[in-house]
């Protein structure tokens, strides 16, 4: 039976643009912080000053919120303001640049997990969002100069890593990324096709339940008219062998490093530590960097002398899937795996 845990995500993204370098570093996150409290404390004074006024002087009431809306706009007092703010203080000598690498997926493989722990790394620095602009067509004709303002801010020693788990399994990205930098080195996490069909489920299932869509049962889409559904989507993306031969029309095989989620998730420093060389990056990230959590049953990160673990909608528990369909699925893909090792050089152990 598939483990009920979906472990192969663990962290969130709260720290992905942090410049983190010694005390000098720190001095400057303090300042900065310090500063945007200030000026969203003036921009309070700024707005509670001018409702007093204007209701005062007017002797009318804020009908439906639209005077206080009016004021909020006349001193730029929003929800993202200190946000936007932040996103455009440029610490000294730094710069947004283009990726120097990608994880390019997979979906439900554990990417936001890798980012994470990358992240570690001081000659790294991460995209906290996934950008999307190599697989989506209305994002790619915004240009690269849109898609480098995306990037954070980074030294000259620095890589700049993004991660899309869409890339993997679209048609055009393989080429776009090519023909942005040929050079570029590409990170892929894959996991066992049947567990990644099943938390690809999953997560669907909960952004419709939380939506107050309806849901069907894994089977229902999984079997159709007492056959294996081959065209459900999940069951597509988890067609390694198929996607793998678009990128190596394009990218030579020691261009693209494979992670292996399973063994992340248990044990997650070599698979880190093959990065690092992949990367041609000083050893930096250790086990110190990690703790077993056991109330959630996986490991956690701890840096910057902080600790933190996935966010609530990582780990949701996967469905009980009957053995017959498993069955199903093991066969199905058995082939499709077989394939994938000899066009890569590598086997893992999946069912």
């Amino acid at each position: 039976m598939i483990n009920a845990s979906e472990n192969c995500c663990l962290f969130t993204a709260g720290s992905a643009n942090q410049l983190k370098k010694g005390p000098i570093y720190s001095f400057i996150n303090q300042t900065q912080y310090y500063l945007e409290l200030i000026i969203l404390l003036h921009m309070a004074f700024l707005l509670v000053s001018a409702y007093f006024l204007l209701t005062h002087t007017q002797g009318a009431p804020v009908e439906n919120g639209a005077l206080l809306e009016t004021l909020k706009s006349q001193v730029g007092l929003f929800s993202n303001k200190s946000e936007h703010y932040s996103a455009q203080v440029r610490p000294p000598g730094t710069s947004r640049r283009i990726p120097q690498t990608i994880i390019i997926g997979v979906r439900k493989g554990g990417t936001r997990a890798l980012l994470e722990m990358l992240d570690i790394h001081p000659n790294i620095v991460v995209a906290a969002t996934e950008v999307h602009f190599f697989d989506w067509d209305e994002n790619y004709v915004k240009g690269i100069d849109w898609y480098r303002s995306l990037m954070p801010f980074s030294y000259g020693n620095q890589i700049t890593i993004e991660k899309t788990p869409g890339y993997f399994t679209s048609p055009q990205a393989p080429e776009r990324i090519h023909d942005m930098n040929s050079s570029i080195k590409l990170l892929l996490i894959l996991r066992d096709p049947t567990e990644r069909v099943i938390s690809d489920y999953t997560q669907v299932y909960y952004n419709r339940v939380e939506s107050h869509k309806p849901v069907q049962l894994f089977e229902d889409i999984v079997i159709k008219n007492g056959a294996l559904n081959t065209k459900y989507k999940a069951i597509q993306r988890s067609l390694y062998d198929v996607h793998m031969e678009k990128w190596l029309k394009h990218f030579s095989l020691d261009q693209i490093h494979i992670v292996d989620g399973n063994t992340l998730i248990k044990d997650p420093l070599p698979e880190l530590q093959k990065v690092e060389r992949f990367l041609n990056l000083p050893s930096r990230i250790m086990s110190s960097n990690f703790y077993f959590n056991q109330t959630k049953g996986f490991y956690c990160i701890r840096s910057d002398g902080r600790e933190r673990c996935l966010h609530e909608s990582k780990g949701r528990p996967h469905p009980l899937v009957n053995n017959t369909v498993l069955e199903q699925l093991y066969s199905y893909f058995r082939e499709h795996n077989a394939k994938f090792y000899r066009m890569v050089n590598h086997s893992f152990d999946w069912h």
